[in-house]
């Protein structure tokens, strides 16, 4: 079936001397994988390697067979022109941040407006920001609403947070406890747009734990997430 979408470049990977494998999340169809033959050579065709990189909003015209291979792409444009998420040092390390998180945590081949909608926008703030040091953690917790495993702060006057079940308790039982002082920095960003948290001056050391709690929540609640391996690109860019 020939789908055109709206797509997100989550990673390329090189696949034999000329060939990438790309994932997307596309709007309509959720994550797909492609193989694009012969783009690292070939000058001539209508898709281009400087099309795949991390984050990049494309609109892809696409054969969707639906059998578990690898799809493939016809022709791409590009959706959104980036000015400075792929020139910028610190806008390229957050960029890679959150395309590593994005493909641990995005699994459904189903499309999910509210999700798509969510990256497309959030991708766009931080092209056209320029205070980002706050983006990582804020995104990273809003992505947990559109995943299903948004913590529920409403009780966060108790003394314990239970980091499996995502809710906070009064008494110290179970599994996978913090303390509410463990889990002060997450406070700040709970509840805020993100022109509210831009204009937070949050010390470097609360940004650090924040993002290490939340990832730390991540592994707990998506399956089979991965720590990302730019995590430490990040910390010493924003060092």
């Amino acid at each position: 079936m020939v789908v055109t979408t709206p797509a997100i470049v989550l990673t390329a990977v090189k696949y034999s001397e000329a060939d990438l494998i790309v994932s997307c999340y596309t709007l309509e169809a959720g994550l797909k994988s492609y193989l694009l033959r012969n783009l690292l050579k070939s000058k001539r065709g209508k898709l281009k390697p400087s099309y795949f990189q991390p984050l990049t909003q494309l609109v892809i015209e696409a054969i969707h067979r639906d059998k578990g291979t690898l799809e493939r792409i016809r022709e791409a444009t590009i959706g959104y022109p980036y000015q400075s998420l792929h020139t910028d040092v610190v806008k390229g390390a957050v960029t890679l941040f959150l395309a590593e998180v994005l493909k641990s945590s995005i699994k459904e081949e189903e499309t999910n407006l509210p999700l798509y909608q969510f990256l497309e926008h959030s991708l766009r703030k931080l092209d056209s920001e320029n205070r980002i040091a706050n983006f990582p953690v804020w995104f990273l917790l809003k992505l947990t609403e559109y995943l299903g495993c948004y913590p529920d702060f409403s009780e966060a006057r108790l003394p314990y947070f239970n980091m499996l079940e995502g809710t906070f308790q009064a008494h110290e039982h179970g599994l996978h406890l913090k303390s509410k002082e463990e889990i002060q920095s997450i406070l700040l960003f709970q509840q805020h747009e993100w022109e509210m948290v831009q204009q937070q001056r949050i010390p470097k050391p609360q940004r650090k734990e924040a993002l290490r709690w939340l990832l730390e929540y991540y592994q707990l609640h998506i399956e089979n997430f991965r720590q990302p391996k730019s995590l430490e690109v990040l910390g010493s860019i924003f060092n």
